[in-house]
């Protein structure tokens, strides 16, 4: 038995999505990390199959939001069907300004493997697979793990200041830490099958829910040439016969499909959650993704949902870490991600309902309600920009709301720039995950941020000339959204959240910064392209 103690500063327990963005971010912050997963290799089943723009943001932050949507499919549009598969309810959603299509399907396995390969930049981050995380303890210093490697039956001890549990919705160290996980379990189950596509048929690519109140289902489209259906098992079945080969073509060839179109990979049975930690932040554990929270499919922003966790807690944990800022700014992440979980959950939820409901009465009134209002201008902008959809900003956190702007907890949104040197790029590359000041006045001092790694850009409309010290907003995006706030300067956190703002000559709050922030660590080279297979 080794009893050596490995130091780190993080210690990550799962590496799913939510705790592989986790390693990427920390990594390149220079943060030492370790990675703990029972698992010797990725779980072969695609378990979510979307994502979004402000997602892909993050991934942008960690250099791979690019090769990630080489294998992804946008810009596919989403219908909703009545029993006879006549549309009541079709959306194409718009682009909400974070540089990114606005929604993607995925192929997870794939997925994962090129999150993955980004880790291997970083000499920082010790990835230990097939590795079972014994036990944990912490003190006032840090946390304490055993990992045991199921292979050849050793232990390992690791020390680090915080650790984040990902380690999914039945999360062990949840349960050992005795934290509740109120919600509920909803009776139904529901069957989930994956195909390959052999050849093509006219919906082949559109997310179609078939609600149909005698058997709703789920019809989507996923990249690399797969493809999910998901039916409810109804009173009476037989949850083993459903998964049977025979049962699955049934519910198949109901849709139209056959074994020359489509080729049969796996099948398995499910239960849908609306769930929530009691607490998010236990001393010095974090959790985040499914072991903080679950959520019903219906919107396709469980793991998405995880990984704007993981956004929002690793810039604070280097900078704590750095001693920039103070540890008590790391309760910040359950008050700021919270209430935008629930808000996710409840839309989540709403839709659900609006694809399952199987009284035939309330179907044909729903059926009707939405073709109507659906010819109302404002219903249809309003479905069609996503205006249901919960923006990722805050009310409470790490903000500093004196003087009441309302750009205050808003994420800034993501135009294509032109840096001084006459380049064009994306918004966040210029930023660079660093304390930013944006103002579209004339420049003066803000004494209060003349500090570190802080810097000061002034925006300048579209069609000037690039100089030193500025950028030009190329799509008119940032100067109307700053005029729109009332803001003439936001001072911007490193995860492009406004910290806060002013106009004229008003002065700023400064974070409660212990030590001035320095700049980040440099980027690192992207990884090889990867391939994955079913």
């Amino acid at each position: 038995m080794n009893t050596e103690l490995h130091d780190y500063d993080v210690i990550i327990v799962g590496y799913g999505p939510v705790g592989v963005t986790a390693a990427n971010l920390l990594g390149g912050m220079g943060v030492r990390v370790a990675v703990i997963e029972r698992d010797a290799s990725i779980f072969p089943r695609a378990r979510a199959i979307s994502t979004d723009e402000e997602v892909l943001r993050i991934w942008q932050g960690i250099g791979l939001a690019e090769r990630l949507k080489q294998d992804m499919l946008a810009g596919r549009p989403i219908d909703f069907v009545d029993a006879r598969g006549r549309s009541f309810l079709s959306l194409a959603p718009a682009p909400r300004g974070n540089g990114h299509p606005p929604q993607l399907f995925i192929y997870q396995p794939a997925m994962e493997q090129v999150l993955r390969d980004g880790v291997r930049r970083y000499p920082n981050v010790e990835v230990l697979l097939g590795h079972d995380c014994a036990a944990v303890e912490q003190d006032s210093d840090g946390v304490i793990v055993t990992a045991h490697d199921l292979a050849d039956d050793t232990v390992r001890t690791l020390r680090a200041a915080y650790l984040i549990a990902t380690d999914g919705g039945s999360s062990p160290i949840r349960t050992r830490l005795g934290v509740g996980f109120d919600g509920r379990t909803y009776h139904d189950r529901w069957v989930v099958i994956d195909t390959r596509v052999k050849r093509g048929w006219d919906t082949v690519d559109r997310l179609r829910f078939h609600c149909d109140p005698a058997r709703p289902a789920v019809d989507c489209p996923m990249p690399q040439g797969h493809h999910r259906w998901e039916f409810p098992v109804l009173p009476g079945e037989d949850e083993q016969d459903l998964v049977s080969h025979d049962y699955i073509w049934r519910l198949l060839r109901r849709y139209g499909r056959t074994p020359d179109e489509v080729e049969i990979l796996r099948a398995v049975i499910y239960s849908h959650h609306v769930r929530f930690a009691a607490r998010w932040r236990i001393r010095r554990i974090f959790l985040a993704g499914d072991a903080a929270h679950a959520m019903p499919p219906w919107i396709g922003e469980g793991m998405s949902s995880g990984v704007r966790d993981a956004g929002n807690l690793c810039w604070k944990l280097a900078a704590v870490l750095r001693g920039e800022l103070p540890d008590d700014v790391l309760d910040s992440y359950e008050v700021e991600r919270k209430p935008h979980v629930r808000e996710m959950t409840t839309q989540a939820v709403r839709f659900g309902r609006i694809i399952t409901e199987r009284r035939r009465g309330l179907t044909a009134l729903r059926n009707i309600t939405f073709r109507v209002l659906m010819r109302v201008p404002a219903f249809r902008a309003y479905m069609q920009e996503a205006g249901w959809f919960p923006s990722d900003s805050y009310r409470k956190g790490l903000l500093d709301h004196t003087g009441g702007n309302r750009a205050v907890g808003e994420q800034l949104p993501q135009p294509w720039v032109q840096t001084e040197g006459g380049d064009r790029v994306r918004l966040d590359d210029v930023l660079a995950g660093r304390w930013t000041l944006l103002h579209t006045g004339p420049a003066r001092p803000w004494p209060a941020w003349a500090v570190g790694g802080i810097r000061c850009l002034r925006v300048t409309p579209s069609g000037s000339t690039p100089v030193p010290g500025a950028i030009v907003d190329d799509e008119d995006v940032l100067i109307p959204w700053m005029r729109r706030h009332h803001a003439t300067v936001v001072a911007l956190r490193p995860d492009v959240v406004v910290y806060a703002a002013a106009t004229g000559d008003a002065d700023l709050p400064r974070p409660p910064f212990v030590h001035p922030p320095q700049s980040p660590v440099a980027e690192q080279t992207p990884p090889p392209t990867a391939t994955t297979t079913a």
